[in-house]
């Protein structure tokens, strides 16, 4: 009987054992989605294109785009749309994004896996900047081209997103490579592009204006609402404001810090809190970034100091 009892727990040991590994198998398996950024615009067929070889390696995944107007070989505005929308996707969800005006040379085409669990195929050319920073770098791997390159597409040089980055991503979403079957795990670092890091000295707050709100002109910076909530910054504080690229002038005047639009007067100019909380500048039912010639990128740099100050 006790002989039994022993062979019954046993197999009942084994039968746990296996519920339990193929419940772990499980919970590695990716959700099959492929989100798509490019420069390529929607006027030919280049977005379909790689929509079409990801869904010959499955029917079955869920594909989407995040944008296709990504300004051309505009490798700061890539990182940044990333960094603005990963955060709102599923772990496992990949994101394949083609701004590479290296195209065809010795850049890297990686995969990069973030501490999120979110997945970035990619040239290695800076559009991971921002996205390292925000979400953190769990791996990256440089993509094996002889095993996750379309089949009969070596003798195109200039069109990776479909032949490389769309397959490659396809076939990670959809289970049929793992992550470490993606190429040879690279040291832990990316191409990294110099910027303005939001800060707080001296009575001064500091920052980079890494993007516009192009429907409606406003200015987002970088600096973080914390930032003034950890100083004290309450609405109703009026600030000097100066916009700066590559450290020469473009913008000087004086704006209160307020929390919406309708605060102000019709064209009047504020300081507001976007919807990713970060500090934003407006004129109010006016396009502040026209009205000064205001744009964005690593070169741009604004700083807010008390106006009493």
């Amino acid at each position: 009987m006790l002989r039994s009892l022993v062979a019954v727990a046993g197999k009942s040991a084994v039968v746990i054992a296996m519920i339990m590994m193929t419940t772990s198998v499980k919970a590695e398996q990716l959700p099959g989605i492929v989100v798509f950024q490019s420069d390529f615009g929607l006027k030919d067929g280049a977005v379909s294109a790689m929509q079409g070889v990801a869904m010959g390696v499955s029917t079955d995944l869920k594909l989407f785009d995040l944008t296709h107007e990504v300004p051309a070989f505009n490798i700061w505005e890539a990182s940044y749309r990333l960094k603005q929308t990963m955060p709102y996707w599923p772990a496992g969800t990949v994101f394949v994004s083609v701004i590479d005006p290296g195209v065809g040379t010795e850049r890297k085409s990686v995969v990069l896996k973030t501490k999120s669990g979110h997945y970035v195929v990619t040239p290695d050319n800076g559009t991971l900047s921002l996205v390292v920073e925000t979400l953190g770098l769990d791996a990256v791997r440089r993509i094996d081209e002889e095993i996750n390159r379309r089949k009969d597409s070596t003798r195109s040089y200039t069109f990776h997103g479909r032949d490389v980055y769309a397959f490659t991503g396809a076939r990670l979403a959809s289970n049929t490579i793992s992550f470490e079957e993606v190429g040879k795990l690279l040291p832990q670092e990316v191409v990294s592009i110099p910027y303005q890091i939001a800060k707080y000295e001296e009575g001064t707050f500091r920052g980079n204006i890494p993007i516009l709100d192009p429907q409606y002109g406003n200015v987002w910076t970088n600096i973080p609402a914390t930032l003034f909530e950890e100083n004290d910054i309450t609405h109703g504080t009026e600030f000097i404001v100066d916009i700066r690229k590559d450290g020469k002038r473009i913008y000087k005047g004086s704006m209160p810090y307020v929390t919406t639009f309708g605060d102000v007067p019709t064209g009047k100019p504020l300081i507001y809190i976007n919807s990713l909380l970060d500090v934003s500048l407006a004129l109010n039912m006016s396009n502040f970034a026209s009205e000064f010639g205001i744009f964005s990128g690593p070169g741009w740099s604004v700083s807010l100091k008390k106006a009493e100050d």
